[in-house]
């Protein structure tokens, strides 16, 4: 089970991070994880949005540069250690994670972690096996 991520190149310039949460502001298009990495030269800003669509659509008529990317969402004990469990099982299994991030907030105890891997379903699989739960794009209100 997957989620859509949109990626976009930014130029390493001020106000780029402005412009796009602006137009995605302005087109009533809701942010529920955000997460930037830079270079001197520049920047990807990774997004989960409720309506991946949209968003793209409306990104890439307004001249940005994006891709989609499947995701995996998982959820994880909000105590300590419980981010460690889920590492250990995934590095057990020798799944290398590509980049993770959490998403806004938390429900029932569980925060919200955003893994990018090779094999998304084999992620997948591997968690439930270990009766670690992902989390659907319905339940981070995505459309």
């Amino acid at each position: 089970m997957t989620i859509p991520q949109i990626s976009v190149f930014l130029e390493n310039k001020a106000g780029q991070l402005a412009d796009i949460t602006g137009i995605l502001s302005q087109n009533q298009v809701n942010m529920r994880a955000i997460n930037i990495a830079e270079t001197t030269d520049y920047g990807v800003l990774r997004l989960i949005v409720d309506d991946a669509a949209k968003a793209s659509s409306i990104l890439l008529e307004q001249g940005f540069i994006l891709t989609m990317t499947p995701v995996v969402g998982v959820a994880v004990p909000d105590t300590p250690g419980g981010l460690s469990k889920v590492l250990s099982v995934i590095s057990s299994a020798e799944i290398d994670v590509e980049y993770m991030y959490s998403v806004f907030g938390q429900k029932d105890g569980q925060a919200c972690m955003i893994f990018r891997v090779a094999d998304s379903d084999g992620l997948s699989a591997v968690l439930e096996r270990n009766e670690i739960r992902t989390i659907a794009g319905e339940e981070l209100g995505l459309h």
